[in-house]
C-alpha cells in the first residue's frame, strides 16, 4: 500500500471512529440528548460499534491500525518503522476531524449544556471555578467527551491502567485479527477487535476511561481546546501525556510478549 493510502484510509478511519465514540459519550453527556444518562454500558457498547464500523471503513486502504499504539506494536514486530510517521499524522488529523464532527452533530445541545446555570453556575461562576479543587477545575464539564479523565488523580497507576488495557488491546490484535499481509486488521479481526474494546471499557475503563488510543485522546483534547465553546472550561493538559504515554508503552511491551511468545 502507498504512504497516500496509508494516510487517506488512517484519516478517513480514525475520524469515523471519533465521531462515533466521541458520539456517544456526547449523547450519554449533553442536556437535551435523548440518550443523556444511559450510562457506561452504553459508552462502551459505543465505542465497540465505533471500532467496528471504522476498521471495515479504512482495512482497504491502510489496515486500519486506527491507534499509534497499533502501529508502533506492528512496526516493532516487523522490524520496519519506516510508515510510523505517516500512519501517526493520519491518526492524529483523523481524529480531530472526528471529533469537530461531535461538535457539529450535537451543537445545539452543546450549547444548552454549557449555559445552563445547573451546570456551569450562573454570573459568578468564575468564582466557583476558582474555588474548585485544581485537579477538578483543570477539567472542564465537557471535557470528557473529547478525551479521558481519572477518577482519582494518581499518575502511577493511571499510567498503569492504560498500560494494562493498550497490551490487552494489542495483544489481541497482534494474535487474533491480523489479516493476511499482516499489516493490519482483517475482517474477522475487526469484530474481535470491537469486542476486545467492549470488554476492556466495561472491565478496565473505570479509572481512567480507557483511552487505550494516544490519538483517541490527544486529537480531541487539542479539538477541545480550540473550539469556542461557551464556559468549556480547561482541557485538563496536566494529565494529558497519561493516555499518550501509557498506551505507547502498552503497545511495545505486547509487541515484546508477542515476538517472545507467539513469533
Amino acid at each position: 500500500m502507498s504512504s497516500s493510502d496509508i494516510f487517506i484510509g488512517e484519516t478517513i478511519g480514525t475520524a469515523i471512529l471519533i465521531l462515533l465514540g466521541g458520539g456517544v459519550c456526547a449523547a450519554v453527556t449533553l442536556k437535551a440528548s435523548k440518550a443523556r444518562g444511559a450510562g457506561w454500558l452504553a459508552i462502551a457498547f459505543g465505542w465497540g460499534f465505533a471500532v467496528l464500523t471504522a476498521v471495515y471503513t479504512s482495512a482497504p486502504l491502510s489496515g486500519a491500525h486506527l491507534n499509534p499504539a497499533v502501529t508502533l506494536a506492528l512496526a516493532i514486530k516487523d522490524k520496519d518503522f519506516s510508515n510510523l510517521p505517516v500512519y501517526w499524522g493520519g491518526q492524529l488529523l483523523g481524529a480531530m476531524i472526528g471529533a469537530t464532527l461531535v461538535w457539529v452533530a450535537y451543537y445545539g445541545q452543546f450549547h444548552a449544556h454549557l449555559t445552563d446555570r445547573e451546570i456551569v453556575g450562573g454570573p459568578g461562576a468564575q468564582d466557583t471555578v476558582k474555588a474548585v479543587e485544581a485537579e477538578e477545575a483543570a477539567a472542564g464539564p465537557v471535557l470528557g467527551i473529547f478525551s479521558t479523565g481519572p477518577e482519582i488523580r494518581n499518575a502511577v497507576q493511571n499510567l498503569l491502567t492504560e498500560i494494562i488495557g493498550t497490551v490487552v488491546l494489542v495483544l489481541a490484535v497482534l494474535t487474533q485479527g491480523l489479516n493476511e499481509k499482516g499489516n493490519g486488521l482483517g475482517a474477522l479481526g475487526a469484530l474481535i477487535t470491537a469486542l476486545v474494546v467492549v470488554g476492556i471499557g466495561l472491565s478496565l475503563g473505570g479509572p481512567t476511561g480507557y483511552a487505550i488510543n494516544p490519538a483517541r485522546d490527544l486529537g480531541p483534547r487539542i479539538v477541545h481546546a480550540l473550539l469556542p465553546l461557551p464556559n468549556k472550561g480547561g482541557s485538563d493538559w496536566s494529565y494529558a501525556w497519561v493516555p499518550v504515554v501509557g498506551p505507547l508503552i502498552g503497545g511495545a511491551i505486547a509487541a515484546g510478549i508477542y515476538n517472545v511468545a507467539f513469533a
